[in-house]
């Protein structure tokens, strides 16, 4: 009878494991079979040339590699942080910063709050580029932003943000801040109502106030949800090259200050690089990478489960 079970849930799982392997694990390992190429990408035949082009990324002559690897570990650095802190911010307002007549209770509005929040989500990342471009632009063609400043009698950058060296940068972690907090205050507001009402009651009563409430009970209750989004947050940071490619000149301009390493594997295959080969080996490094700080940022903060 367990046999003739085993046969039937696994006529189920044959079709979705089968296209999983098709779709996703085989280009893997038709990723790491390209990076041991000179294949441009377009030539019928190629050439299998061992580890080289994991040694020659490093010399970089076009500079789209090293300055690519550089902006997205900043990115990496900065924006999770950003995001989980005011996300772990406004959920808390939103769902225990209210105090009421009857015990604990989020601020007056908070599903609208929640819905304003999550906004961003819905729009899709083209969208989201297209917008902040006009925000981000020079006071000469209608810069929202810069306008502002400049009717506040505030310092900003003359040729807008995105054209300007030492701002680009901090303009795209921005934007992949506004857009991304949205969805992990719902996240975390979630996590949140699972925690018992009653834990925050007695903590009234013994006197705690909001900032003690925060660090001593949700901090540590949430700490299961805050690894996940922290691995998460890890892999969007990675992955900044749509809003890149669309906000900023030459794709990673000004003189590369906005390159990531996304816009240099678009390069490098389907651009002037011309050079698949090259592009899978960076492909394969950023894979390893990715996998190396999910698995230590895992070790690092696994604990015991605390039940509640």
């Amino acid at each position: 009878m367990k046999h003739g079970r085993g046969l039937f849930v696994a006529s189920f799982l044959v079709l979705p494991v089968g296209l999983y392997v098709w779709l996703v694990i085989l280009p893997f390992v038709q990723a790491f079979q390209i990076s041991l190429t000179d294949w441009s990408g377009y030539s019928p035949t190629f050439n299998y040339i061992g580890f080289e082009n994991f040694i020659k990324m490093w010399d970089d002559p076009k500079r789209w590699i090293v300055p690519g690897f550089k902006n997205t570990g900043i990115i990496l650095l900065v924006m999770p942080v950003i995001v989980i802190a005011m996300s772990l911010f406004f959920a808390f307002m939103l769902n225990v910063g209210g105090r009421s007549k009857g015990g604990v209770s989020g601020v007056r509005g908070a599903g609208f709050y929640k819905i304003v929040y999550f906004f961003p989500q819905v729009l899709a990342t083209a969208i989201v580029a297209l917008v902040w471009v006009q925000i981000y632009k020079p006071v000469t063609t209608g810069g929202l932003l810069t306008s502002t400043l400049e009717a506040l009698g505030l310092p900003y950058p003359e040729y807008g943000f995105m054209n300007d060296k030492s701002w680009v940068l901090t303009g795209i972690i921005a934007v992949m801040v506004w857009s991304s907090v949205g969805f992990y205050l719902v996240y975390f507001s979630s996590a949140m109502a699972a925690i018992p009402h009653d834990i925050y009651e007695a903590a009234r009563i013994d006197g705690a106030g909001r900032v003690k409430t925060f660090f001593t009970i949700t901090l540590p209750l949430l700490r299961d949800s805050i690894q996940t989004a922290w691995v998460y947050l890890g892999i969007i940071a990675t992955d900044g090259f749509v809003l890149v490619f669309m906000m900023t000149p030459s794709q990673g301009g000004p003189d590369h200050a906005s390159e990531v390493i996304g816009g240099a594997i678009y390069k490098l295959a389907f651009g002037s690089g011309n050079d698949a080969g090259m592009a899978s080996a960076v492909g394969v490094v950023l894979f390893a990478a990715i996998l190396t700080l999910t698995l230590v940022s895992l070790r690092l903060t696994r604990r015991e489960r605390i039940e509640y």
